[in-house]
């Protein structure tokens, strides 16, 4: 028996050509769908369960999933490198956590990054100038349909008294606060902070800022992971 670590000699250690390969990368992935209903219809999501076969032919398989509208995040950076967290309390878990400003894609037909600067006004009374898409992701692929968008938000000013939002219910509770990137980052690798968007946009934040922010996609780049989209 081998030791843990330590490939036997019935796995291959050697790379395939990286020609035939491609970059890595997340792809659509078509299946034979038989059927597809909903089990439960909830005030933002609904669960569906779908019966479907790998291959033509092959044994079905039925797997019951969140089918959420999706969301958005934003990873708001001041002129100081200190990125916008706010302190939420989330009853599943029954946590204060803090997170980064985020919302549901609820509208329909409303553009991703117009979302995006809505819950930003919304949560933390705050204007970007500068928007980048900062990366993409599921929040928990095995059980939910959630795609997250996070974007980047600079050149930042505020929100006029006047035409701030009226925060009601948990949301009355947010505190904000601005932390360093590379100590919200520590915070991320040391378990203190768990919510999903936060700690994706934190550590995808710093990579990039290494980098000055560069390779970052234009704020309308395409997003076809996200439902809406992959029949476009």
């Amino acid at each position: 028996m081998s030791e843990i670590g330590t490939p036997s000699s019935a796995q291959s250690t050697q790379p395939g050509p990286a020609s035939s390969q491609g970059p890595v990368a997340d792809t659509l992935s078509d299946r034979t769908m038989l059927s597809s209903t909903t089990v439960y219809q909830g005030r933002i999501w609904d669960v569906v369960s779908d019966t479907f076969a790998l291959e033509p032919g092959s044994k079905p398989l039925t797997r019951d999933y969140i089918a959420h509208p999706g969301a958005v995040a934003i990873m708001v950076l001041n002129d100081a490198n200190q990125v916008l967290l706010l302190r939420q309390y989330r009853h599943p878990v029954k946590m204060d956590l803090w997170e980064i400003p985020a919302g549901l894609l609820d509208v329909d037909g409303e553009d991703f990054v117009v979302g995006a600067a809505r819950e930003l006004a919304e949560e933390a009374d705050l204007v970007a100038g500068q928007w980048h898409v900062l990366t993409d992701f599921f929040n928990s692929p095995g059980s939910s349909s959630e795609a997250i968008r996070i974007y980047l938000a600079r050149q930042i000013s505020e929100v006029p008294e006047t035409d701030r939002h009226v925060r009601t219910d948990e949301e009355a509770e947010i505190q904000l606060r601005w932390v360093d990137l590379d100590e919200a980052a520590t915070a991320v690798l040391e378990g203190r902070i768990h919510n999903p968007s936060a700690v994706v946009g934190i550590l995808a934040a710093a990579a990039a800022a290494r980098e000055g922010f560069a390779s970052l996609r234009d704020s309308h780049a395409p997003w076809p992971a996200h439902p809406s989209q992959r029949a476009q």
